[in-house]
């Protein structure tokens, strides 16, 4: 096996290969053991397999471990990892932690953690990045680092409790907000709470919305009432009215009036439709603009990072005003049409009015029909005077017609029976 001392934060994402080079996964975490009169040992790695699945690697199975790869004998048992009462994790339950010094010289926080092999093999915890207390004033300066052995440092509280988890909030800045959410979700409920805290708003809110909405009430009743009202006003309204929609009409009310009024207008009017109505899946926020706008301005609005593809793909032609409720609707661009003009050319020219809006009040079953019918990937949504209210995108409606657990289910889990023609079953907002 590779002898090469290897840092956990520089380990995590790092892809597992099978022996004859087939991509298995990549790692999430190291998994040890405490020990009394030693380092910690490690006894395997946390792994993501396709699905989104976490798997535990026995260090056993693992022939060669760097700071670029892992190569495994190709053996894994694909069972979801549950973390035994002994068994702590690196990344997510050590990392970020307050140690003091043997010699009494201070404390300072485990920023990272080394793993080596013995002369045996035998994988165990070595040298311990540290961050010392800053010696200065300054809100932007950071204190010393250093490095210590496990033997060189004692902790402060029992084995395994979190102290701090800014650093391990850092370690997942890099992860799509699907896989931070179920990281999240993975990691005991105290530790998630304080990693959530450490999170930023708009980071959290990302997160949220992959959560099914017993989780999210339940991450957001843990926040303070200030900090849930800027969460919700980062996230996208028509996902913050479903996870308001599960809390008591009392503390959904009062995170409501704490929100921004412009975006708890929004949510207010989306919790007035029902669940299973075009009003109760749409987003407020399609992208919406003149027929005397050009191309280039339409291609330079959906190039915004922070839209998302599916309502990036279409742009949206009303009379003024052009949010919503707008003016009268006219039609809608796709974003494939402009590629086949020149940048000068107006919108309103190539302007598609064959799509028929569906009606605030029409039925989920409807919204479905007309997207697989019509190859769509969203629809508009118009009032009784055909005023743009709204958008629905294919997405919003896979997140209805899926169970609630189907983040959590396992790849090759069956999926839900389809429903009987010209019924839609009700299971979820979206």
């Amino acid at each position: 096996m590779s002898t090469q001392r290897v840092f956990a934060a520089r380990l995590a994402g790092c892809p597992v290969f099978d022996p004859a080079g087939d991509r298995l996964g990549k790692v999430r975490d190291v998994v040890v053991v405490y020990r009394s009169s030693a380092a910690p040992r490690v006894i395997g790695l946390v792994c993501e397999i396709p699905g989104r699945r976490q798997v535990f690697v026995n260090i056993g199975r693992v022939t060669s471990i760097s700071s670029g790869q892992v190569i495994t004998t190709g053996l894994i048992n694909v069972r979801r990892f549950q973390p035994r009462a002994d068994e702590v994790r690196v990344l997510a339950e050590v990392v970020g932690r307050r140690v003091h010094f043997v010699d009494g010289s201070g404390s300072a926080v485990i920023e990272d953690v080394a793993i080596e092999p013995n002369r045996v093999g035998e994988w165990a915890i070595g040298q311990l990045f540290l961050r010392k207390p800053k010696t200065s004033a300054s809100p932007f300066a950071k204190g010393p680092t250093t490095f210590a052995t496990w033997s060189e440092v004692r902790e402060q509280h029992t084995p395994g409790q979190a102290q701090s988890a800014e650093a391990l909030a850092a370690s997942y800045a890099e992860l799509r907000p699907a896989d931070l959410a179920n990281t999240l979700l993975d990691l005991p409920e105290e530790r998630m709470i304080e990693v959530a805290e450490e999170l930023s708003d708009e980071r959290l809110a990302d997160a949220l919305e992959e959560m099914p909405e017993e989780e999210q009430a339940h991450i957001l009743e843990k926040l303070g009432d200030e900090r849930a009202a800027d969460v919700l006003d980062a996230m996208d309204p028509d996902d913050a009215a479903d996870l308001l929609a599960e809390l008591e009409p009392e503390r959904s009310e009062e995170l409501l009036q704490l929100m921004e009024p412009e975006e708890a207008e929004d949510v207010r009017m989306l919790l007035r439709y029902g669940a299973d109505t075009a009003g109760g899946l749409m987003t407020p926020e399609p992208i919406i603009m003149s027929a005397d706008a050009t191309i280039a301005e339409a291609l330079a609005t959906i190039r915004r990072h922070e839209l998302h593809p599916a309502l990036a793909a279409s742009v949206f032609v009303t009379l003024p005003p052009y949010e919503t409720p707008t003016g009268r609707f006219l039609g809608a661009v796709h974003f494939q049409r402009m590629l086949r003009y020149p940048p000068h050319e107006r919108i309103g020219a190539i302007l598609d009015d064959t799509i028929d809006p569906i009606p605030v009040t029409g039925s989920a079953a409807e919204v479905a029909r007309r997207l697989a019918s019509y190859d769509l990937v969203s629809l508009p949504v118009v009032d009784q005077a055909r005023r743009l209210v709204g958008a629905i995108s294919v997405d919003d409606m896979l997140d209805y017609l899926l169970p609630d657990d189907w983040r959590s289910q396992d790849a090759d889990a069956p999926l839900p029976a389809a429903p009987a023609t010209g019924s839609i079953p009700t299971v979820r907002r979206a």
